[in-house]
């Protein structure tokens, strides 16, 4: 079970290597790109909600990070839902709850990017 955790742990600090190991096992088995893509995005979003909230955290000495995500997600998901009850007169629960995903995965994906830079500036800038 040990070696579970530390895997979880080493693919949540490195969000990318979950999402290429994702879309050439799902190519490599007969799927399309399109699928594939967007099969890697759904699962790489659950290492980077970890990784950015740990960036955060980190780089804000704070443990607020993963509130601050879950809250953002929450409100996406009413304003998306609002917007859709707004139009067709209902909500679409499969489609929100995919909208709201693969949302998460764009803002975090670019958060994580961001955090990194910061962290590193940060962190070269503490050692000089």
């Amino acid at each position: 079970m040990e070696w579970l955790r530390n895997s979880l742990t080493a693919l949540s600090f490195m969000p990318v290597l979950p999402f290429f190991l994702v879309y050439y096992i799902s190519v490599s088995l007969g799927r399309g790109k399109k699928p594939a893509l967007q099969l890697a995005m759904d699962v790489t979003t659950v290492f980077l909600l970890f990784s950015v909230s740990a960036l955060f955290n980190n780089l804000f000495q704070s443990g607020f990070g993963f509130y601050l995500i879950l809250i953002l997600v929450l409100i996406a998901a009413g304003l998306i839902g609002g917007a859709q009850n707004r139009i067709k007169g209902r909500v679409d629960g499969k489609r929100l709850l995919r909208a709201v995903w693969r949302l998460g995965f764009l803002v975090m994906g670019t958060g994580y990017v961001i955090f990194m830079v910061f962290g590193m500036i940060k962190y070269i800038m503490r050692v000089m």
